[in-house]
């Protein structure tokens, strides 16, 4: 576990919290600071539109991709599983998934309640950082079309990716803040919760549709600090349970 990673304890939001029964001196402590978000941007910031399944199977072939499932029921790393083919192979692959992340781009739409997310923090003078593991060029369509910047926005070219923790404690140290100061927000138990975990920052599963359960927490051994269903739950939380003073 990363030395940065606080033991303080969170007080219990009225909805959004989910798994921790706190002491009531915890709960009548003072509330974590909290001075930046950083977010996944696929299924986060943006609606999903890719096709992963077809991907993942363009990529390993409808067997391989049966048996990797298989063994790996929370989701496939296919960034991972490529990495291991020869150097031809890979840049077969990469050109594969390049394909059908530009159809996504073509689609791309903003996720509900993130611009009002967005606002709310900057009111609050809340840095808001991107860590996707998408490429360069789907970071910039998304900053130009929706008008949001994030900064550092950090695509799969930077290496390693995430769910290491290596480009969430780059932005914190960007910004000089402490990885306890920072909650890391995405869809991917995997990726997302995993590199806040592993960076010491507190994190935040969006779960749109209901489909992580305890037990896949338990078979990842990965427990968000908080679930919500929505963008729009986050602000609240923001506000029940941090200190938001710059």
């Amino acid at each position: 576990m990363h030395p940065f990673l606080s033991n303080t304890f969170l007080r219990l939001p009225t909805k959004s919290l989910l798994f921790s029964h706190l002491p009531m001196s915890a709960v009548a402590s003072k509330p974590r600071r909290l001075r930046g978000v950083v977010f996944d941007m696929d299924g986060t910031l943006t609606i999903p539109v890719i096709d992963f399944a077809a991907m993942y199977k363009a990529v390993l072939g409808d067997d391989e991709y049966k048996r990797i499932k298989a063994e790996n029921p929370s989701g496939i790393d296919i960034l991972h599983h490529i990495e291991k083919l020869s150097t031809d192979k890979q840049r077969e692959a990469y050109q594969i998934i390049a394909d059908f992340e530009k159809q996504g781009l073509d689609r791309l739409q903003i996720m509900p309640g993130a611009a009002e997310l967005c606002g709310f923090l900057d009111a609050k003078k809340i840095r808001r950082g991107l860590i996707t593991r998408n490429v360069n060029e789907a970071v910039d369509l998304f900053h130009q079309r929706f008008g949001m910047m994030f900064s550092p926005a950090l695509s799969r070219e930077f290496r390693p990716y995430k769910p290491n923790p290596a480009p969430l404690l780059h932005i914190c140290s960007t910004w000089d803040i402490q990885p306890n100061e920072v909650m890391m927000v995405g869809d991917s138990l995997k990726d997302d919760v995993a590199c806040g975990k592993q960076a010491g920052a507190v994190t935040c599963l969006l779960d749109e549709k209901g489909r992580y359960s305890s037990q896949d927490f338990a078979n990842l051994d990965l427990k968000p600090d908080f679930k919500v269903s929505s963008l729009n739950e986050v602000q609240s939380l923001l506000k029940s349970n941090f200190d938001l003073t710059p």
